[in-house]
């Protein structure tokens, strides 16, 4: 039984005879040097060094970490060990590659209940349909123009976020230098903090319909009504109410790893619900009258004010942020109608960015679609 349909009846091929997969290789932070050959790990970039290990085209895929993530690269590069790196295409077309290896979903074959791992020899059998090579190229130049289109759609919101950044920095300055000379507060004079609560995973309702829980993922990915967020049950409510926040709520994610960008993170709470409960290690942050929240989310997003906050995170690889430490964080306090005047800028923005997302997401199920139909013989 093959993963894809076959409506035209292709040949089925053992996927090491399409694209073999092979281990990439060790390089130490410490013996990489500076240089433009881009290294790949299972997530993706990871850095540059001088020497290439493999020439383009390059497929690359997870092998320990991060897995089902497909990358392609143009460019002659260096495969890190915790990835798969296709190392014989056999004269098939490797965009064709890329996308099958996309559409294969290789995370159906994840090993581990640590670090999640991917075994090529589990993989290798398995049968695909494999069409003539123009075929190939012509589901690659379809699947690359619709791709196209997502590309373009996250780069205007990715220039939207560079506006808001810019527009921030114009009208206050630069929040860490202060070169405006505006007042300067503790935030713990300008708002609350509240932490959340150790909810235990027994108590995860098997289906959606109860309260939902705000972990640190919610507020690193921004999402609040995937697939990913576990509800607990409505009767907590009344047992739990300090730790019930509304939608709207300024967030942190208070926890992560040392090195990584996935702590410190702040976002707005935008979900269907009306309510959520707090989950530890995250915190709210309430501003008083003389703070408004949009102006502090932005203050709070700029990275040389993460830095600042970061730099005292506490352990030797899970860095942890503490209440004392927001409370303890320096706040630039521009006159109120300013606030209000960069939060009604900030609000305009941000509904174009929301108008954006929405119509990448039909993007993206338009694709995913595309897909489909195309390794199923269907285009």
């Amino acid at each position: 039984m093959n993963w894809f349909g076959n409506a035209k009846s292709w040949p089925l091929v053992p996927l090491k005879d399409i694209s073999t997969l092979k281990r990439g290789y060790d390089l130490p932070v410490s013996q990489r040097n500076s240089g433009n050959v881009p290294i790949y790990a299972a997530n993706g970039k990871n850095g540059s060094h001088d020497d290439v290990k493999i020439k383009a085209p390059g497929v690359i895929t997870g092998r320990s970490g991060t897995i089902g993530k497909v990358h392609y690269t143009e460019e002659d590069y260096w495969p890190l060990n915790t990835a798969l790196y296709v190392t014989n295409f056999h004269g098939n077309n490797p965009r064709w590659v890329y996308y099958m290896l996309q559409s294969f979903k290789l995370d159906r074959f994840v090993e581990g209940a640590g670090v999640p791992t991917l075994n090529r020899n589990l993989v290798h059998g398995e049968l695909v349909p494999l069409p003539p090579l123009p075929e190939q190229k012509r589901i690659a130049a379809i699947l690359d123009a619709a791709d196209a289109l997502r590309t373009q759609r996250r780069q205007s919101i990715a220039e939207l976020d560079l506006l808001l950044q810019s527009t921030f920095l114009e009208m206050f300055g630069d929040p860490v230098e202060n070169p405006k000379g505006w007042e300067v507060k503790k935030l713990t004079e300008t708002a609350q903090v509240k932490g959340g609560f150790a909810f235990k995973s027994d108590d995860y309702l098997p289906e959606k319909n109860g309260v939902p829980l705000i972990r640190i993922g919610e507020v690193n990915r921004q999402d609040f009504d995937g697939d990913k967020i576990m509800h607990l049950p409505i009767e907590f409510i009344e047992k739990y109410d300090r730790f019930i926040i509304k939608d709207g709520a300024l967030l942190m994610s208070l926890t992560g790893t040392i090195g990584k960008n996935d702590y410190g993170n702040v976002t707005l709470l935008k979900g269907r619900s009306e309510k959520y409960f707090l989950n530890q290690r995250v915190a709210e942050i309430k501003p008083n009258k003389s703070i408004d929240k949009n102006f502090l989310f932005h203050y709070l997003r700029n990275k040389d004010v993460k830095n600042m906050l970061v730099k005292n995170d506490r352990g030797v690889r899970q860095a942890n942020i503490s209440n004392k430490d927001i409370q303890e964080l320096s706040l630039i306090v521009p006159p109120q109608y300013l606030q209000n005047q960069y939060a009604m800028i900030s609000k305009s923005i941000e509904l174009q960015k929301l108008r954006l997302n929405k119509h990448l997401l039909e993007l993206d199920t338009l694709f995913a679609s595309l897909q489909q139909r195309a390794f199923n013989g269907e285009l």
